[in-house]
């Protein structure tokens, strides 16, 4: 069989911390970035006789996304533990959720190639996270390998899909969708390379018409959507070959290596039963009362969707302009507060996707929150090119000028003398040396070569530099082109 002739099935396992003050069990803090093992204490660190104690907000995170999934909150669950040996993990077993999740059986819209479609969600859960090692040098040289224990305890939410992915362009998409879902609830900042919004990937193939699935392989060490994908297609086609030669597909869990683009394996990828799961006997099962879930239900924000689907029909935008803009919530607000101070949508939208989001490191919450060009700033620069103070090619250098001084556009316009000339008189002299100095661009013209009134325009604007309004020079030139012919 050739690889055209398997369907590839994904199931993604999605693990985001989240944004809580404290740790899971204990009041340690999360922040990101301490000194090595400088916000620990027995409880995450795994001491003897301690006691673990559930971060209320924690849960109430957990439900929030659930609600935004559209998942079933069971009334009752309870952690368990997990067992399973790894440096990085201090007691040997991580505190989870098996047998009686916090939320089962919701699903996610997915949209690829303007065809969208639902992956179920299986089960959401929540959990501590582990410790970090650190290795000296490579792997495979490393003069010594360190713990730091800061992220052990940090709390942890895992999504699970149902193996209703079928591409790994469709599963870059959930991710992404997904992850704006938690940037918008607040719960996660959604923040891949710090490690806060973590994927693991299982791929199958089998082949088409089939109903039974194949062995799936366990894809980790992908930091980005990119990565996800370039992964996936690699697994697959892997798989593939393996499959057509005959070759015997083995449960295992393997690695992607994003430099050199292919993956390894890492080990043989264990069963539920291997954990040796069981209740965790320091924590009593938790109740969730139905006027709680009821409550934080009337505490969701606009979601991202609904958010997509508002921008079409308010303000008149392409669907490709409403997605892009809604994938970070700070980045939706921000184009919002434009719209309020100059109602030209599109070109607010024109703007922000060029101009600002060329400039800034990233779209997240982070890099809007430090923008140096306030929503009031942007507007007002456009203003400035309607009412004719400046060109919009000017407009996007004192854009640039804005971002690196923080200025506002009038203070750099009036600094630098960039107000647009529209003195007719001056102009009109301008446009009579230029005339005079291109005799063969004016006789293409009267010769039917149109084209040529964009060369003469052209060199108006750069006896100008850039200065002269194109409208009122287009007029000019028509009307002393004409009178000549």
């Amino acid at each position: 069989m050739t690889a055209t002739e398997y369907e590839v099935i994904i199931g993604l396992e999605v693990h985001a911390q989240l944004l809580t003050r404290s740790k899971m069990f204990c009041g340690c803090p999360t922040a990101f970035g301490g000194a090595p093992n400088s916000q620990t204490c027995p409880v995450c660190q795994g001491m003897p006789g301690v006691l673990p104690v559930i971060n209320r907000r924690a849960i109430e995170f957990g439900i929030r996304t659930a609600l935004a999934l559209d998942c079933t909150i069971n009334a009752g669950c309870r952690f368990a533990r997990k067992h399973y040996y790894y440096p990085d993990m201090p007691k040997n077993f991580q505190i989870s959720q098996y047998e009686e999740p916090l939320a089962v059986e919701g699903w996610l819209s997915v949209e690829v190639n303007g065809t969208a479609r639902r992956v179920g969600i299986q089960r959401l859960h929540l959990e501590e996270d582990v410790g970090k090692l650190i290795h000296e040098g490579t792997l495979e040289t490393a003069r010594a390998s360190l713990v730091d224990f800061n992220r052990s305890g940090v709390p942890l939410m895992e999504i699970v899909s149902k193996p209703d992915v079928r591409s790994a362009e469709e599963a870059a998409a959930y991710l992404r969708a997904l992850r704006a879902i938690l940037i918008y609830l607040g719960v996660c900042d959604g923040n891949m390379e710090e490690g806060s919004f973590r994927c693991d990937a299982n791929i199958s193939l089998r082949p088409k018409g089939s109903t039974e699935y194949g062995v799936k392989v366990e894809i980790k060490n992908m930091n980005s959507f990119k990565n996800v994908q370039r992964a996936l297609e690699f697994e697959a086609q892997r798989q593939a070959k393996a499959l057509a030669a005959g070759e015997r597909i083995v449960q295992e869990t393997r690695l992607w290596e994003a430099d050199k683009d292919y993956t390894l394996s890492m080990r043989s990828k264990e069963y539920a039963h291997d954990y040796r799961y069981f209740p965790e006997p320091d924590l009593v099962p938790l109740r969730v009362e139905q006027r709680w879930v009821d409550r934080l239900r009337t505490t969701l924000p606009e979601l991202p969707g609904e958010r997509r689907q508002r921008f079409v029909a308010r303000y008149g935008l392409p669907a490709y302009d409403a997605d892009l803009l809604t994938q970070s919530r700070a980045l939706a607000d921000y184009y919002e507060a434009v719209v309020r101070e100059y109602a030209k949508p599109k070109v607010v939208s024109n703007w922000v996707m060029s101009e600002l989001l060329r400039e800034l490191p990233g779209d997240d919450e982070a890099a809007i929150a430090r923008c140096p060009v306030p929503p009031l700033n942007l507007a007002r620069l456009l203003a400035l090119i309607d009412n004719g103070t400046i060109s919009g090619k000017i407009a996007k250098d004192v854009f640039e000028k804005m971002y690196r001084s923080g200025e506002d556009a009038e203070a750099i316009v009036k600094r630098e003398g960039l107000r647009q000339l529209a003195d007719v008189d001056v102009l009109g002299s301008v446009v009579d040396q230029v005339l005079g100095a291109n005799a063969g661009a004016v006789a293409d013209w009267r010769k039917g070569k149109k084209q040529s009134l964009g060369f003469l325009v052209g060199q108006v604007m750069k006896a100008t530099q850039g200065k002269a309004n194109p409208a009122l020079v287009n007029q000019l030139l028509l009307e002393r082109l004409s009178k000549g012919s």
